[in-house]
């Protein structure tokens, strides 16, 4: 199998559309098998998810309409504010624990903890958030664009 390098993006929905840069590192493209270890991932800031968080994009471009599969690290303590995104997300928690709750207002109280090997699964449009209280590590799957939207601009951790 020839390796290839590409560039990955992340599509960014919201008041302004724009293309970040993630990674350059081998990507799955779909072509025969990809074995990957965890210490083989290129680990970059995820400045649309919330500060301190990091992105690792295994399988993409994230903004094409194909599948896509990447991990987030999110250190202890991320607050991620009511968001929607433009596919299917679908979550598996790999380390620590998200607390993880559907509705465009930030309350805690409404939130569920989801431990390692949980699952979560949302449809696009409907409004999300969560948070941590230890380095957790989630890894998101679906079929792209993916991209992020905050329906409160303030709340947008690219505007701060």
């Amino acid at each position: 199998m020839k390796k290839r390098s590409i560039q990955i993006a992340i599509l960014l929905v919201g008041a302004t559309t724009a293309v970040l840069p993630v990674a350059a590192q081998p990507v799955y493209g779909g072509e025969g098998h990809l074995l990957l270890a965890p210490s083989q991932l290129v680990w970059k800031d995820a400045l649309s998810v919330a500060p301190g968080a990091k992105i690792a994009v295994i399988e993409g471009p994230l903004d094409k309409a194909v599948p896509f599969t990447f991990r987030l690290a999110l250190p202890a303590n991320t607050k991620v504010a009511p968001h929607v995104h433009p596919a299917f997300e679908r979550v598996t928690v790999l380390s620590g624990t998200f607390h993880f709750a559907q509705g465009d207002t930030y309350d805690t109280s409404r939130a569920q903890a989801l431990g390692p090997g949980s699952v979560a699964i949302m449809p696009p449009g409907v409004a999300m958030f969560g948070y941590t209280k230890e380095a957790t590590v989630i890894q998101l799957h679906g079929i792209g664009p993916w991209g992020i939207k905050y329906p409160n601009p303030a709340d947008d951790p690219r505007e701060k």
